[in-house]
C-alpha cells in the first residue's frame, strides 16, 4: 500500500463490495488522479485482499475501520443489503454512490434519502445509461415523446437472478422514461413469467401518463443475444437509441430546407401545398466510459458543488414504479 496517498487532501474514496462490478468500480476510481482512492471492503476477504492488491490500495478488515478511513463510498453490494449498508454508511457522514436498484422497497428508499439531506450528503445512484453515449448525444434535442418502445434483453447470468428482472434490468428502462417524460405515472398494466428462476425472468409493462403519453417496456433475461434498445416517438420525430452500441439516431420532419453536413435527405412530404424534407441524422457522439463517467460525477457532485445526475428521489421513483409491476405480476 502506498501510504503517501493519506497525505493527500484530496477526496478520500473507497468502494464497499468487490464483485464482478464492485471490481470494476475499483478499476475506474483507480484511475481518476483528483481523488484518494483509499481502499476497498468485502466480507469475502480473499476477494478484498485481491481487488485492494490489484490498485495498490488497504484492504479493510472490518467496516468500522474502512468508514474512519473515508470520505466516500461506493456500495456494490448485493441488492438485500443495499439499504443495511447504505444507512451506516450515510449515519457515518460519508457521501454515498449506491447500484441500482436503490433498495429493495420505496421506504428504504426514502429513510436514506432523508438521512442524506439531514447530514448534508450526496447521494447517488447507478443508473448507468444515463451515461450512456447515446442519451449523452441527445442532450441538444427537444425531448418530448408521447410513445416509447423498449427491448431490454440478456443471456441468462445467476449473478443477477437474486432478483426479478424487473429490478435487475427492467429498472434500468424505467429510470430512462421517467427522466423523458416529465408526467406523472397514471396507470401501469404488467405481466410476467419465471423461466429458470423463483422471480419472473420475462416481464413486460405498459405505462401510461397523465399527459397522455405511453411506454412499452420489454426485459428477458432468457435470450440467446443481448438487446438494448429504446424507441422514442414525438411530433414529427422518431428517435432510435441502441444502448449497447451507443448510437442515438434521428428520423423528422424538417422545414428547413437546407442540408447540412450532419443530415441526409431521405425523401418529401406534403401538408397541404408545402412540401416538407425528411432527414435522417445521427448525432456526434462523447466517447465516454459510462461508468467512469458515471463516478466522476459523482466525486465533482462532492468536490465541486455540481448537480446530482441520478439522485436518491430518482432512485426512489424508478423503483416505485418497479415495484407496482413486480405487483401487478404477482
Amino acid at each position: 500500500m502506498d501510504s503517501t496517498k493519506y497525505m493527500s487532501n484530496k477526496l478520500k474514496v473507497g468502494v464497499i463490495g468487490v464483485g464482478h462490478l464492485g471490481s470494476l468500480h475499483a478499476k475506474m476510481l483507480a484511475q481518476n488522479s483528483e481523488i484518494n482512492f483509499v481502499g476497498t471492503f468485502d466480507i469475502d476477504q480473499n476477494k478484498n485482499k485481491s481487488i485492494a492488491s490489484t490498485y495498490n490500495v488497504t484492504p479493510f478488515e472490518t467496516l468500522e475501520k474502512f468508514l474512519s478511513e473515508v470520505e466516500a463510498v461506493s456500495i456494490s453490494t448485493k441488492t438485500s443489503s443495499h439499504f443495511q449498508v447504505s444507512k451506516k454508511v450515510l449515519e457515518n457522514g460519508k457521501h454515498t454512490f449506491i447500484e441500482k436498484p436503490i433498495t429493495e422497497t420505496p421506504e428504504e428508499a426514502q429513510e436514506l434519502i432523508d438521512i442524506a439531506k439531514k447530514n448534508k450528503l450526496v447521494l447517488q445512484v447507478g443508473h448507468i445509461e444515463r451515461f450512456n453515449s447515446a442519451i449523452l448525444a441527445l442532450e441538444s434535442y427537444n425531448l418530448n415523446p408521447m410513445f416509447i418502445e423498449s427491448h431490454r434483453l440478456s443471456q441468462f447470468n445467476p449473478r443477477g437472478s437474486d432478483v426479478a428482472v424487473v429490478l435487475d434490468l427492467m429498472i434500468h428502462d424505467i429510470d430512462i422514461i421517467l427522466s423523458l417524460i416529465k408526467s406523472p405515472v397514471s396507470r401501469i398494466d404488467a405481466t410476467g413469467v419465471s423461466i429458470v428462476s423463483k422471480s419472473p425472468d420475462i416481464a413486460n409493462a405498459r405505462l401510461q401518463f397523465k399527459n397522455g403519453a405511453v411506454a412499452n417496456i420489454t426485459s428477458s433475461r432468457i435470450s440467446q443475444s443481448k438487446m438494448r434498445k429504446m424507441r422514442l416517438f414525438q411530433n414529427k420525430e422518431y428517435i432510435s437509441i441502441d444502448f449497447l452500441l451507443g448510437l442515438a439516431e434521428v428520423f423528422r420532419i424538417s422545414d428547413d430546407k437546407a442540408i447540412h453536413p450532419t443530415t441526409m435527405l431521405l425523401g418529401q412530404i406534403s401538408e397541404g401545398a408545402i412540401e416538407k424534407n425528411i432527414v435522417y441524422e445521427r448525432p456526434i457522439l462523447k466517447e465516454v466510459n459510462a461508468l467512469q463517467f458515471e463516478l466522476n460525477s459523482f466525486v465533482d457532485a462532492i468536490t465541486k458543488n455540481t448537480n446530482v445526475i441520478v439522485t436518491g428521489e430518482d432512485g426512489k421513483r424508478a423503483l416505485e414504479v418497479a415495484s407496482e409491476i413486480i405487483r401487478k405480476i404477482g
